[in-house]
């Protein structure tokens, strides 16, 4: 089957002329990022990482602080009841449904700090203009 096929000249690779490599390696180095580019990247992602890790350390510390709090009002109600008892407990779930509500906002605060540290500042307008409507919403609902 070798046999049937037919290389012709103009088929086979011809190398460019030594003048165009140099030129074509020149054009390649003036173009080249700039050595310092992969140490910014790498600040920016582990400012990125970090971020990320304290927004995640704001939604858990939230979450287990609220649930310490439920938990705490349940061991109250083992206790003998009085008038002291009953203001613990319900200062404690109040405390806790308000500890639950407050922990998303301040997600949205971290979140909204890290974009505009990274420059990413039409996510950050959107941060604000959610925390401004939350804003807006609890002063409306506190007046009515």
């Amino acid at each position: 089957m070798a046999e049937h096929m037919e290389v012709s000249e103009a088929a086979a690779p011809t190398p460019p002329p030594v003048g165009a490599v140099a030129k074509a390696n020149a054009v390649v180095a003036e173009t080249e990022v700039p050595a310092a580019a992969p140490a910014r990247a790498r600040e920016r992602i582990g400012r990125s990482a970090a971020g990320e890790r304290w927004i995640a350390r704001i939604l858990r510390g939230g979450a287990i602080i609220s649930g310490t709090m439920f938990l705490g009002s349940l061991a109250l109600e083992a206790l003998p009841q009085s008038e002291t008892v009953q203001v613990a407990i319900d200062t404690l779930r109040k405390g806790a449904a308000s500890l639950l509500l407050v922990t998303p906002v301040a997600r949205l605060v971290m979140a909204g700090t890290m974009l505009g540290l990274r420059g990413e500042w039409r996510y950050t307008l959107c941060a604000a203009g959610v925390l401004g409507l939350l804003a807006l919403a609890v002063g409306a609902g506190i007046s009515a």
